[in-house]
């Protein structure tokens, strides 16, 4: 006998053909650019994250409706552009406080109310970990590029492996008031991905003469700590998202919304690993 039809659960709505097109070459695109300014280091991967970490205070502050916003956004520019360039100049630590400070006052200084000013804030201080780390991991003499290459395989395995094994397997959701659609079969899923994709990179290295300063258990206790890191980054843009009620934080990656949606769970485990080199006594 066939069961009714109104009794059978509803399938997912399937994702149409041209927009999945339209998200791979989009993710092709976007991997080849940041592996590319990886390997060649320097300047032009500066660049690469500076014009992220400008691209996401372009996208907070009109998320957010700050005002005057495009003077906000030419201040708070200016001053990621500058720790930019004192990086590439080796400039001293005070430097980077001084330009840090100088661009948040400036930025306050503009707006006109408490709540503006909190939002014009904290864009730069959202934006400063990811123009600033991936340039210093590849500088760092113990890390390289193998260090951003097990950044890189922790945040995308997570968000790979997250998923389609939430989708396969879906299950009690994660967070439903902020992202209905995150389940706790995704979560741990992304997280045994990044931790068996971080020791496979770690184990690269080693085969080919280099490697990360730690053990294989503390690359595996990273691993873990940072696909979850990613993972709660992901939710807390999420969040900002709901409070400012909009879907994407921009239009500007085909298929993908904005750059804070693709860089949210690698700005999280930018701060975790500010905080290994901070542990391993690094200075920019």
């Amino acid at each position: 006998m066939v069961a009714d039809e109104g009794s059978l659960p509803p399938s997912p709505k399937p994702v149409p053909s041209k927009e999945l097109t339209t998200r791979v070459l989009s993710a092709l695109v976007m991997v080849a650019a940041a592996l590319l300014t990886a390997y060649w280091g320097g300047w032009p991967f500066a660049l690469f994250w500076l014009a992220a970490g400008i691209a996401i205070v372009v996208e907070w502050t009109d998320m957010t409706g700050i005002e005057p916003r495009r003077l906000v956004q030419a201040v708070l520019g200016i001053g990621l552009a500058a720790l930019t360039l004192l990086f590439l100049l080796d400039a001293g630590l005070w430097l980077f406080g001084v330009v840090g400070l100088g661009s948040l006052a400036a930025a306050a200084f503009a707006v006109s109310g408490a709540q503006k000013r909190l939002w014009a804030v904290s864009s730069f201080i959202y934006a400063a970990p990811i123009v600033l780390i991936p340039p210093i991991v590849r500088a760092h003499p113990d890390l390289g590029i193998l260090g951003l290459l097990w950044m890189f395989a922790v945040v995308w395995a997570t968000d790979i492996a997250a998923y389609f094994t939430g989708r396969t397997f879906g299950g009690p959701k994660l967070c439903p008031p902020i992202s209905p659609k995150k389940t706790w079969s995704g979560f741990i899923g992304g997280v045994v991905a990044a931790t068996l994709c971080g020791l496979l990179v770690a184990w690269l290295g080693r085969r080919y003469d280099t490697g990360l300063p730690l053990t294989f258990t503390g690359i595996a206790v990273l691993s873990i700590v940072s696909s979850i890191a990613s993972q709660v980054g992901d939710l807390g843009e999420s969040a900002l998202k709901r409070y400012c009620q909009v879907k994407d934080s921009s239009h500007l990656i085909p298929g993908h919304g904005g750059v804070m949606d693709r860089l949210d769970g690698f700005w999280a485990v930018c701060l975790i690993v500010a905080l290994v080199l901070l542990t391993l006594g690094s200075t920019v």
